[in-house]
């Protein structure tokens, strides 16, 4: 399937927030999917995952997580530096600014004709945890979360001021939860604790765990998982086809 990019600039009450389209060049409308990056926001990986998700027959949105603090286009780079930027910024970044950033998504969606009226999420990492809090808005009625950091420990943001995990029964849609075991991240007990909340506020979800390290995901570094990655893959194709086109 041809697809088309396109850069898209959504204004919101924190500054003008860059994102990524990529869409099927014929047919339509598409269900619409955000995709949440790492904290290295739009590398390779991320938009080679988007690709995959436009070619089975969707939009895809990819907004730059840090816009309020870094140059449109901006990528940090897969080491030691891009890394200790991107955990600075997490820290330094207010949730309102994800929050806004997906209404000012969902708007767009709702006036492009190219867009069909559903609306998913899905995140790696960081990105997990911002898909997370994506599907607590009413459009967002399925999401897929790989591995999505600080949910369990409610850190993500400015210290002492994140709330995702009291506001789980905000969420109304289908969750897609994937974990790897091995991830030193997000320990059993931190999974246990989530997966405790959701069975109790009584959300809608299915659980995955894998013997696999954080990242398995990336495909690129030692941490990639190849044959996991395509399981993993096939089952968000198949999720997103039941949730939104259905």
């Amino acid at each position: 399937m041809i697809l088309n990019e396109t850069d898209v600039l959504l204004s919101t009450p924190k500054g003008p927030m860059r994102v990524v389209q990529l869409a099927p060049a014929m047919g339509g409308p598409f269900p619409c999917i955000i995709l949440y990056s790492e904290i290295f926001q739009l590398t390779g990986p991320i938009r080679r995952s988007a690709s995959m998700l436009a070619g089975q027959g969707f939009v895809v949105l990819m907004p730059e997580v840090y816009y309020q603090h870094l140059p449109a286009g901006t990528v940090l780079a897969y080491d030691e530096e891009g890394k200790n930027a991107g955990n600075q910024l997490k820290l330094e970044t207010p949730l309102e600014n994800y929050d806004v950033g997906v209404e000012a998504m969902v708007q767009y969606a709702k006036s492009t004709a190219i867009c069909s009226g559903s609306m998913g999420s899905i995140g790696f990492c960081l990105g997990g945890h911002l898909a997370f809090r994506a599907a607590m808005h009413p459009a967002v009625t399925a999401t897929a979360c790989f591995y999505a950091t600080d949910i369990h420990s409610n850190t993500l943001g400015i210290p002492g001021q994140c709330d995702t995990f009291q506001k789980i029964p905000s969420i109304h849609g289908d969750l897609m939860m994937v974990w790897g075991r091995q991830d030193p991240h997000v320990p059993q007990e931190g999974r246990w604790k989530i997966y405790q909340e959701l069975v109790q506020r009584n959300i809608a979800f299915t659980w995955h765990e894998f013997n696999a390290v954080h990242a398995f995901m990336r495909d690129e570094g030692e941490r990639y998982n190849p044959s996991l990655a395509h399981t993993c893959y096939a089952m968000v194709r198949d999720f997103f086809n039941e949730k939104l086109k259905s």
